[in-house]
């Protein structure tokens, strides 16, 4: 049986290291799975929830599209789309709403953590919260119930929302489905490895932190100059290094082979350089991305080429 499983990716910022390691590299290589149905999306109406700059979430839905494109996603495999040229999403989430309870609403987690920062500053419980926020696993519940989606690849924090849309559908077929299942029920699908990158300072990579490792913009010289800012401990050249608990051989390990990894463990053990080190994982890396910037940075030169892309995903 074909398994059709949805991926979608909101609007609002630039891809990094971290991006493509533990969400872009996956999914590209999940949809060429044989008797796998792969829908990706942009979500630029979720991106309306915390930005409310056009021009950003615009320029996002570009550089987002390329990227994708870019790092090896067949748009002939995958049906590959903006949100927002699915007029049916927005008519299906105001279908959706008239069966959610709003006692589930209350208990989403990302509403009530609005919530609780309000009540600890001692503001009004809901100040600065918009219906966009509180009604957000609506509209995601339409993104997966307009599609049928039998699995949906989400992170740990992401699983109640798919326990909403599976509630908010079989309450959609009890009162009109008329004996049969209208929708299917989704279930959400967990990378228990899924690999999350470390930035520049150990930390999670990630833009809130400022410690990300960018993966096309700024080219090899913006990769160059981040990975250059890694941070390790003091040990000298010449000096045995210990490689586990490293985060720069994490980032290594993340684009090497097995052989490749152990080698370059080998090397630290017995004195190889920080910064020859960082050499190491510069070209590494560069190695595999430098020919899809090259694709990234045509795709961006030619937006009518995109355009055309997603308006056919939308059709």
């Amino acid at each position: 049986m074909t398994q059709r499983v949805l991926t979608g990716i909101t609007t609002t910022g630039t891809p990094h290291l971290g991006n493509y390691v533990g969400a872009i590299r996956p999914a590209i290589a999940a949809s060429r799975t044989p008797d796998v149905e792969s829908f990706l999306f942009l979500a630029d109406y979720h991106a309306l929830i915390k930005c409310d700059d056009p021009s950003r979430i615009e320029r996002s839905r570009q550089q987002l599209a390329a990227t994708w494109l870019a790092a090896g996603l067949d748009p002939e495999r995958v049906t590959f789309y903006r949100q927002s040229d699915i007029p049916e999403i927005p008519e299906l989430t105001w279908l959706l709403t008239c069966v959610t309870a709003k006692g589930q609403m209350n208990r989403a987690h990302a509403y009530k953590a609005s919530v609780d920062v309000n009540v600890a500053a001692g503001e009004d419980a809901d100040a600065g919260i918009n219906m966009g926020l509180y009604c957000y696993p609506i509209l995601m519940a339409a993104d997966i119930l307009m599609f049928n989606a039998h699995q949906v690849p989400v992170g740990r924090d992401q699983i109640q929302h798919i326990e909403m849309a599976r509630d908010v559908a079989q309450r959609f077929n009890h009162l009109y489905g008329g004996g049969r299942e209208f929708f299917v029920l989704p279930e959400a699908a967990i990378e228990p490895d899924m690999a999350l990158l470390p930035g520049l300072d150990g930390r999670k990579m990630s833009k809130s932190y400022d410690n990300v490792i960018p993966l096309f913009e700024g080219g090899a010289k913006a990769l160059k100059e981040a990975i250059a800012r890694i941070v390790t401990d003091s040990k000298l050249p010449g000096e045995p290094k210990e490689p586990e608990g490293a985060h720069l051989v994490t980032l290594f390990d993340a684009f090497a082979t097995p052989e490749q990894a152990a080698a370059f463990r080998t090397e630290l053990r017995a004195g190889l350089a920080w910064g020859e080190a960082k050499q190491r994982l510069f070209e590494l890396i560069d190695g595999q991305l430098a020919p899809m910037r090259a694709r990234y940075e045509t795709l961006m030169a030619q937006p009518a080429e995109l355009e055309a892309i997603l308006l056919a995903g939308a059709a």
